[in-house]
């Protein structure tokens, strides 16, 4: 009997920026999306939580090996406090575990509060987080009742604007640039006890990863019409080519022979480079991928794209 194989999927290449809905898990997102576009390669570029909307860059095939850099980007989030509870999710998607009034919190007190959450910081990880304790993730054993310790890891906030506050709601809206690793229900959580009422995350948008934002966003309703009026071709559209994801870094553009021995996994010594660092690397217009400063100049390649992309 002959053995049934898997249909191969589409072997593409970019980065689509999805607007996450509310209510469903990255990798549920990522799934759904593979399926839309019939996709061999797919991943996402860090959890977002369910309860959170917003900018979720998925990879596709060889733009998959700049993940990590996405990973390791700058957010911006804008999030509407809950003020006088504290729940064991610290979001709405919890159960309540305490109560306590908020009614002596005034706009001038939160915005005293909000400069000792702001630069370099230490979080204590939530429990009901992605994180892994001997293999199992946090929010399974959370989830099962266990609580483990968790080490403090430093973060850093660059930002945390006070956008409005509604004393007769007990709510009040904050926007917050940071670096990655950064959970705003933990920022969120102790902004409460500052406060002396307790708090947690009511609504979270994501409004940045990286290089990228909500205006190259497309919502999942949108992609799913997309495909049903203009197949294929029209959801390759909304895919942005993979060095926009590390626009930041400099570029170095070689010639087709030191393009070759960058691919044969040497190292090369370029002009004008940075004296550390990584660069962006094009053979010519056609982006190669990453490569990494030696300590004697070199430049060595770092995550190299299989072909021109």
């Amino acid at each position: 009997m002959a053995q049934y194989r898997k249909p191969k999927g589409r072997d593409i290449d970019g980065i689509l920026v999805l607007d996450k809905p509310t209510g469903m898990s990255s990798n549920a997102c990522l799934q759904q999306v593979k399926h839309l576009f019939e996709a061999e390669k797919a991943g996402h570029t860090g959890s977002l939580d369910p309860l959170a909307t917003g900018v979720l860059p998925l990879c596709f095939g060889e733009a998959t090996k700049l993940s990590q850099f996405l990973l390791d980007s700058d957010k911006r989030y804008r999030t509407t406090l809950k003020l006088g509870e504290r729940t064991d999710t610290a979001d709405a998607e919890g159960r309540v575990i305490e109560q306590r009034s908020a009614a002596h919190v005034t706009e001038a007190a939160i915005r005293a509060a909000i400069p000792a959450f702001v630069g370099a910081i230490e979080q204590t990880p939530p429990m009901y987080s992605a994180l892994k304790h001997q293999g199992q993730p946090l929010y399974k054993l959370a989830r099962s009742g266990r609580e483990v310790e968790r080490e403090a890891r430093p973060v850093m906030v660059y930002a945390m604007t006070l956008l409005g506050f509604d004393a007769e709601a007990a709510t009040a809206d904050l926007e917050i640039h940071c670096s990655k690793g950064t959970y705003v229900r933990t920022l969120v959580e102790d902004l409460g006890e500052a406060l002396g009422c307790g708090a947690h995350v009511q609504t979270l948008r994501r409004l940045q990863a990286g290089a990228f934002g909500e205006a190259q966003c497309v919502t999942m309703a949108a992609l799913t019409q997309l495909k049903a009026d203009g197949g294929l071709a029209a959801l390759d559209r909304w895919l942005v080519a993979p060095d926009l994801a590390v626009q930041e870094l400099p570029e170095a553009r070689v010639s087709e022979d030191i393009a070759r021995w960058l691919r044969q996994g040497q190292a090369v010594q370029l002009r004008a480079m940075p004296a550390s660092g990584l660069v962006r690397l094009y053979d010519g217009d056609v982006f190669m991928g990453i490569g990494t400063l030696l300590e004697d100049g070199r430049v060595a390649p770092k995550r190299l794209f299989a072909t021109g992309t």
